[in-house]
């Protein structure tokens, strides 16, 4: 018997944030193949069915028929769901607030890791995959902002993830000792963002310019320790 497709809590909570920057409004048919291959290669979904198109656009269109069925559609309720910067225009084609929000979401959902300089970029999309003798699997990224001869294929268990989250000065009590975190590295000819762990850590009391806490972190590539306060979880 058929076991019933589900999709993930975090690739649910993925479509609800472009459901809300859509202003509930379903996406086109293209962004929803871009968003079921996005979620067909990450590492949570390994040994699990891939997503299709058809089921992502089910789930945008079900998602609308429940919020018709609660709320009617009204100016004031518009207002609250569509972003504020995007226009509201009657003139404006019908599709064309969904298209231009769509195409920023779209690029913050995954990060991948570069072979080159084993730096983390954000995803523009994902162009096609492949299954090596060894079984691992293998996707061809195109990096945000980013020509095609930048293109890469990226191990999926080792390379691909959901993009890190930024933290603010306020929640640098939620780091501790032995954290991966994401850091922005700058040097003479370069200045990207690397994994470390961090190794040690100073709490001090924060003042007008934000957090003032020593952190040392020591980065997973070529293990150089270094003073920061700018990473992401």
């Amino acid at each position: 018997m058929a076991s019933v497709f589900e999709f993930l809590e975090s690739e649910i909570r993925n479509m609800e944030n472009v459901f809300k920057a859509t202003g509930g409004k379903p996406p086109g048919r293209e962004f929803c193949h871009r968003v079921a291959q996005s979620f067909s290669y990450t590492v949570r979904r390994a040994g699990k069915p891939l997503v299709y198109a058809d089921q992502v656009q089910n789930w945008f269109e079900k998602k609308q028929e429940e919020l018709e069925a609660l709320v009617p559609c009204s100016p004031g309720f518009k207002e609250f769901i569509v972003p504020k910067n995007t226009s509201t225009s009657s003139s404006a084609p019908e599709n064309c607030q969904i298209s231009e929000g769509i195409a920023d979401i779209t690029e913050l959902l995954f990060e991948a890791k570069s072979s080159k300089d084993d730096a983390w970029y954000d995803v523009g999309s994902f162009l096609r995959h492949r299954v090596l003798s060894t079984g691992e699997r293998e996707v061809r990224v195109r990096f945000a902002g980013f020509g095609s001869e930048e293109d890469e294929w990226v191990n999926v268990e080792k390379g691909v993830r959901e993009r890190s989250i930024p933290l603010e000065a306020s929640e640098c009590h939620r780091v501790k000792v032995g954290d991966l975190v994401l850091c922005f590295r700058e040097d003479d000819d370069e200045a990207i963002y690397y994994d470390a762990h961090v190794v040690e850590i100073q709490q001090r009391l924060h003042d007008i310019t934000g957090c003032t806490c020593h952190f040392v972190v020591r980065f997973d590539h070529d293990n150089v320790e270094a003073n920061t306060v700018d990473f992401e979880h």
